[in-house]
């Protein structure tokens, strides 16, 4: 292999393990990240303003700050050391009346102390920048042991300085020697940030706003409800995209439309047929054959009319509130006068938007089903923040786990699982599930504690 083949392979390595760590931060990094649309803006403003207000403090405070407060304390150690001076050059001044009048003059206050050790260092601040620029100034222009204090007295700074027969004791103004304005530049940096902060809030809700109620329509559509109140609102792409909304909601309800009247016209012709049938078969009188064709009518009548069903949906029905518990108790009323035995029970609110008779219709055809080849049924309803449950559990066969999903098919039937003999078009299911969806909710179908099948029906509430 020669050294470009081994480079090659060098660099694809590497460039893997950086694409496998790339992928593996982006991925840690994401479950950190919010989900939602208006808390990821906000962190996208946030995060920038947050970044630069930190790199303008730190360069402020750097270069400005450093910069001033270590002149200033040049200055105050510098009018200290022509102080020295002024002791030293005019020993004949006993009582210092004449340094100290040139100190006054200076605004810093001068005494004499006896000869002495100097105090031990006292504890820094945690910010000590003061402290660090006064020792680095005093031990270049006086060069003699010294002792500073700048925490013991907020507004005034202590020095001492060791001189050969006492020791000079200087006290300063803090402000003369440190830069003390960090409290305004804060204060207007996180006031700035702060009404930028409140501008860029109330400008995403507004922003934000148009693509919930979009979201909202949508949802609402989906569950079967309508949304009259929605506008294309807010920015062109979210204006846009809700006229895209209206545009296949629109073509959807056309085509709803078109099938329920080609269906109903195909339903007049047939029903009109039919009932020439029936009327010729009763002119006709009876007879054993006559009595099986009027049966086989009869039969196709009821085929035709669940097929209709079965094309026609849910169409034409509003939402609107509806007590599940009274819903519920209609259906185990129903199956009392069919002669089966039904126990239901409902936990939570039971107050459900919903279409009325066609969820009914879907429980029905569910109930139908389980009373067809169970003795023993119960109902249970449960609704809680966010869905509406109703399971339906038999004693029956059951379904086999392989044939669960292909029992929604329509016109399909299990014959060897059901009896033939029980009639039916093999739309029951079909029906349901077409109902269930047309709420955006769902059918499925497992186990029950009763030893039968459990058909249970989830909605959003």
């Amino acid at each position: 292999m020669s050294t470009l083949d081994t480079g090659l392979t060098l660099i694809r390595t590497a460039s893997r393990r950086v694409s496998a760590v790339n992928g593996w931060m982006g991925n840690a990094f994401k479950s950190w990240m919010p989900t939602g649309l208006y808390a990821r803006a906000l962190l996208i403003m946030i995060v920038p303003m947050v970044v630069l207000q930190t790199v303008v403090a730190f360069v402020f405070m750097e270069r400005h700050w450093n910069t001033v407060t270590r002149r200033l304390s040049a200055a105050v150690v510098q009018d200290i050391a022509s102080l020295i001076d002024v002791y030293k050059g005019y020993p004949q001044d006993k009582d210092r009346a004449q340094l100290r009048r040139v100190a006054q003059r200076l605004q810093l206050v001068v005494d004499f102390l006896p000869v002495g050790d100097l105090p031990p260092p006292g504890p820094k601040p945690f910010f000590s920048l003061l402290d660090q620029t006064l020792s680095v100034q005093l031990g270049r222009q006086i060069g003699r042991p010294f002792w500073i204090d700048t925490v013991g007295r907020s507004n005034l700074v202590e020095i001492r300085v060791q001189l050969d027969d006492a020791v000079m004791r200087i006290f300063a103004q803090r402000s003369a020697a440190y830069a003390s304005n960090s409290e305004i530049f804060i204060f207007w940096m996180l006031g700035t940030s702060s009404i930028l902060l409140i501008v860029a809030v109330l400008f995403l809700r507004n922003q934000i706003k148009p693509i919930l109620r979009l979201a909202d329509a949508a949802e609402s559509f989906g569950k079967g409800r309508e949304a009259p109140n929605f506008r294309p609102r807010g920015a062109s792409e979210v204006r846009r995209a809700a006229h895209a909304f209206l545009e296949m909601k629109s073509r959807i309800e056309r085509s709803i439309e078109q099938r329920t009247a080609m269906l109903a016209g195909v339903s007049h012709d047939l029903r009109t047929i039919l009932t020439r049938f029936k009327l010729e078969l009763a002119l006709i009188g009876d007879s054993p054959e006559l009595e099986g064709m009027r049966r086989d009518v009869d039969e196709m009548s009821g085929m035709l009319e669940a097929y209709l069903a079965f094309a026609r949906g849910d169409s034409g029905e509003h939402a609107q509130p509806t007590d599940m518990t009274v819903a519920l108790e209609e259906l185990r009323s129903d199956a009392d006068r069919d002669g089966h035995t039904v126990s239901v029970a409902f936990h939570g609110l039971p107050v459900v938007t919903v279409k009325p008779a066609s969820f009914k219709r879907c429980l029905g055809n569910l109930l139908s089903n389980a009373a067809r080849h169970a003795k023993a049924i119960s109902i249970t309803g449960h609704r809680d923040h966010r869905y509406l449950t109703i399971t339906i559990d038999d004693d029956g066969p059951g379904i086999p786990q392989h044939m669960r999903e292909e029992v929604f098919k329509p016109f399909l039937r299990l014959d060897d699982a059901r009896n033939q003999d029980e009639g039916g078009t093999g739309l029951g299911l079909a029906i349901a599930r077409d109902i269930a969806r047309s709420h955006g909710g769902d059918i499925t179908l497992g186990d029950s504690p009763m030893g039968g099948l459990r058909a249970a029906v989830r909605i959003p509430v």
